[in-house]
């Protein structure tokens, strides 16, 4: 196996203890007292950053999993929010190459678009199945701290981890759509 493969596949691996960390830390009893403010979800803001940086660290089956094994987890409605971030995730792969020279806060916004109806359909969804869920509130709050969150995502993974934006120079050598 060539370099650039075992490098792909090594940050993929690192997608997914980053995923297993954030699901763990979040199952983790730190507190017996309730929370004052709801935990943003780093699930999401983590996907959607490493998806406008390298599409191709994070395929598609592996996000559905993830979600998936969050929302078991988590005890939410398994797979509603999975499918949701997934559509949202190919949406903003779909658009990641027209973004690679946007700034930032364009890219937040897309970002922030994107997380915001993705936490309306399933708020929908659960409404439409009669499923009960949080007040309205926690999960304005919620959203809210999800995409203040993301900037320190984007320069955790780009600092630490090194995910950063493919250029189109780039995009024809790695073979990612440019």
């Amino acid at each position: 196996m060539d370099k650039a493969a075992s490098y792909l596949w090594l940050m993929r691996g690192t997608y997914l203890l980053l995923a297993f960390a954030v699901v763990f830390l979040h199952l983790l009893p730190l507190n017996t007292q309730p929370d004052r403010w709801p935990f943003p979800d780093v699930m999401i803001a983590l996907t959607f950053a490493w998806v406008l940086r390298r599409p191709d660290y994070v395929p598609m089956l592996v996000v559905a999993m993830v979600m998936l094994m969050s929302d078991l987890l988590l005890q939410r409605p398994p797979g509603l929010l999975a499918a949701l971030v997934v559509l949202g995730t190919s949406y903003l792969r779909s658009a990641a190459p027209s973004m690679r020279d946007i700034g930032f806060l364009a890219e937040w916004s897309s970002v922030a678009a994107v997380t915001a109806v993705v936490f309306l359909l399933n708020r929908v969804f659960l409404s439409i199945f009669s499923v009960q869920q949080a007040a309205l509130g926690p999960v304005i709050v919620q959203l809210i701290l999800t995409i203040a969150i993301y900037p320190a995502v984007v320069g955790f993974s780009q600092s630490v981890l090194g995910v950063r934006r493919i250029s189109a120079a780039d995009a024809s050598t790695v073979g990612v759509r440019a």
